[in-house]
């Protein structure tokens, strides 16, 4: 019969448990789906936004498109033509940017599109006006740039960016009036199903009601009458009880032996979930020089007074009071020394049944400061490899200029003196046959100028006098006007912010190889024949752009290091951009030029 009970409570338990898991599931699936919907239309709310954004966007960029080349059209100002022309740049990249997010979205930014099959139609309706601009655009600012303008190609391209920018701008209308439609539709799909769950809410409400609440009420009866039963047996185990306690006792006189012994061995400390201090070792307290503790103090407070460590110790017990925790703790002790604490922070209930944190920690303290010194060697053996590279490096540049100075020099004052006492030498032949003399003399004239015009340039590659006696810009002057002579190509420098200041030695020479080898690269590959050398500077910061109208390249053939087709190529200009701690970009496309372009610190 003892065992009857037991068991009709038991199966009542059971009974009553599996109702309310199913009814606070049911409670659970209502509320995560509400939450789930809300959550969607707020995403699909911001993502409509969005493409509203980005198509009111479009509308806008294809007005602006419209009336710029309107613009550049009737403007008779070199130099406001100039800027309409990157400003229309600007604007029809922009507008193409956008006319693909609209379509295919954007992974950087994190949309992805979801058109409708209405709205993808009538992209694809209005995609031949989009491309038509967009041709026309690129062919006007072609013609526009060229030497030999074309107004009546001019005015054809006009017409049909004007024709298709209204029609454009007609249908991109109707697809913003799409998006802003599809949206309400979506807000209408929402409230109805809202409204379905809502219902759906309220039924498992009234059917908890009625099948759990209401017989639990019943069974919560039955249960007292049981519990008035069972009190008798309770007072038959509160005698077993003292039994029990005799036990207990003798449990609490090892555990204090234990205890103490962990005192004297371990790091060791007792604290509340909120931190304050329940206990403390006497190995603890001889380490931070506590002697004496206040029961309310907080161990933060103890194992250190800065408030930052503080703060970290704090966080830690908060964060991890539940499960546990093990680490490295840096701290600090009244006196100011640092110690590194290897620290196990142990969860545990307390014979009251309250919770409570054992904390065993280590003291790590010399083994952090040997690891910092092995860390700090280690950085010190770099940084001197480092520096032993840089000094190796400004060394052989140093050899490489010094060498070539004086094989100019030997060139100049020699082999140049001669040919041209040569030149002037054979000009003075006097022979007997004048006709044949005169024939003779004129191949040894021509010869002898090209002779001189080859040591010139020879001697011109390998050491300005500009850059060293005026600087950097004075001798890419001279370095732009020789070659263009020697080319025949037009080869034009602009010191855009009139800069003149003198830089290191080497870092001007750096500069000057680097323009140098992007000058010729441009001159024997690219087949271009305008080159416009730029100089320019802010603050901080010196920029030389190398920019051709040749034949460019793709970015993905660039060669990064020298074959025997001749030159240093990338490698050369590379390697001495890192010497002065600069920065090289090169932008090319097939058809598009080459802009090489060379940033250095001014500071």
């Amino acid at each position: 019969m003892t065992g009857t009970p037991r068991s009709l409570d038991q199966d009542t338990f059971n009974r009553l448990r599996r109702l309310y898991l199913i009814a606070l599931g049911a409670i659970a699936i209502s509320l995560v789906s509400s939450q789930i919907l809300i959550r969607k239309y707020l995403n699909d709310q911001e993502n409509d936004s969005f493409v509203v954004n980005v198509a009111g966007r479009q509308r806008m960029l294809s007005q602006k498109l419209n009336k710029e080349v309107l613009l550049l059209a009737h403007s008779q100002d070199p130099e406001n033509s100039k800027v309409l022309v990157d400003s229309i740049q600007s604007t029809l990249n922009r507008w193409e940017k956008a006319h693909q997010i609209l379509q295919l979205g954007d992974e950087s930014l994190g949309f992805q599109v979801d058109n409708s099959p209405v709205i993808t139609g009538m992209f694809e309706e209005i995609n031949p006006y989009f491309r038509k601009v967009t041709d026309a655009t690129h062919n006007f600012l072609f013609l526009k740039s060229s030497t030999a303008q074309d107004s009546l190609a001019s005015a054809e391209q006009l017409q049909i960016i004007e024709v298709n920018a209204n029609a454009f701008l007609k249908q991109m209308d109707e697809i913003v009036n799409r998006y802003d439609f599809e949206a309400k539709e979506k807000v209408s799909s929402l409230k109805q199903l809202e409204l379905l769950i809502t219902i759906f809410t309220l039924l498992v409400l009234v059917a908890e009601f009625l099948i759990i609440f209401w017989p639990s009420a019943k069974a919560m009866k039955a249960s007292i009458q049981e519990l008035v039963a069972a009190e008798k047996k309770a007072i038959q185990m509160a005698k077993n009880a003292d039994i029990l306690s005799q036990s207990k006792e003798k449990s609490v006189r090892e555990l204090q032996a234990l205890s103490k012994a962990m005192d004297q061995v371990l790091l060791f400390a007792r604290i509340t979930p909120e931190g304050y201090i329940t206990h403390i070792g006497e190995r603890f307290s001889r380490l931070y020089k506590t002697q004496k503790f206040n029961v309310n103090a907080k161990i933060s407070d103890m194992l250190s007074p800065l408030e930052n460590e503080q703060l970290t110790i704090d966080r830690i017990i908060a964060e991890n009071k539940k499960s546990g925790w093990e680490g490295e703790l840096k701290t600090t002790t009244q006196s100011g020394e640092e110690v590194w604490l290897d620290v196990s922070m142990i969860p545990f209930n307390s014979a009251e049944d309250k919770s409570e944190l054992i904390l065993i920690c280590m003291d790590i303290t010399k083994r952090k400061e040997f690891m910092q010194q092995v860390e700090q060697l280690t950085k010190e053996s770099f940084e001197e490899r480092m520096h032993q590279q840089k000094v190796i490096s400004r060394q052989i540049i140093e050899n490489q200029e010094n060498e070539q100075n004086r094989i100019a020099k030997d060139i100049h004052d020699g082999i140049g003196q001669m040919l041209t006492g040569l030149k002037y030498l054979l000009e003075s032949v006097d022979t007997t046959d004048p006709a044949k003399a005169e024939v003779k003399v004129n191949k040894l004239k021509e010869l002898t100028s090209n002779i001189i015009k080859g040591v010139r340039t020879a001697t011109f590659n390998l050491t300005p006098p500009e850059l060293k006696d005026y600087g950097i810009v004075p001798a890419l002057t001279e370095l732009t006007q020789e070659l263009s002579k020697l080319t025949g190509k037009d080869i034009v420098l602009f010191n855009k912010t009139e800069f003149s200041q003198r830089l290191d030695s080497l870092v001007e020479i750096n500069l000057y190889r680097i323009t140098q080898e992007a000058i010729n690269n441009a001159i024997k590959y690219a087949e271009s024949s305008h080159i416009i050398v730029t100089v320019a500077h802010s603050q901080n910061i010196l920029s030389i752009i190398v920019d051709d109208n040749g034949k460019g390249f793709e970015m993905s053939k660039l060669k990064s290091k020298p074959d025997e087709e001749g030159g240093m190529g990338l490698t050369f200009m590379k390697e001495r951009v890192k010497y002065i701690n600069g920065r090289l970009f090169i932008n090319s496309s097939p058809n598009e030029g080459t802009k090489v372009t060379l940033n250095i610190p001014l500071t």
